[in-house]
């Protein structure tokens, strides 16, 4: 009878996490806001097809984002320094722990310098 209420407990843990991860609606997203990591793109997804069915253009004012809807306008601010940059998902990502949205490296250069690699941003829905 343990072993039974001890996988219940897990298999009802595991279903609200699968829930909590999933995507977020139009209306939820507006005014949705995050911080954590932000990194950038690497040149090999340059012309590669994103998750919305555009070409990736590294020249782009563009984001991945795991849950956000496609076409949602994000402000991106460099917690480090106050600088912001708008930009519109059009992919899903990244898949790495602790980041919150992979940037074209345009966007990023315009809040910090890609040798670092990583920011630490805050994350707006505008629209």
């Amino acid at each position: 009878m343990r072993k039974i209420s001890l996988l219940c407990g897990v298999m009802v843990s595991l279903l609200v996490t699968a829930c909590s991860s999933g995507p977020i609606s139009r209306e939820d997203a507006m005014g949705y806001e995050d911080s954590g990591e932000a990194s950038y793109y690497a040149m090999k997804y340059q012309g590669r097809q994103t998750a919305n069915g555009e070409r990736f253009d590294q020249n782009a004012m563009t984001a991945a984002h795991k849950r956000l809807p496609f076409g949602s306008i994000v402000k991106v601010t460099n917690t480090d320094n106050g600088k912001s940059v708008i930009v519109r998902i059009n992919d899903r990502g990244p898949f790495i722990y602790g980041r919150i949205i992979d940037l074209s490296k345009s966007a990023f250069q315009r809040i910090g310098e890609t040798r670092l690699g990583l920011l630490d941003v805050d994350i707006e829905v505008l629209r």
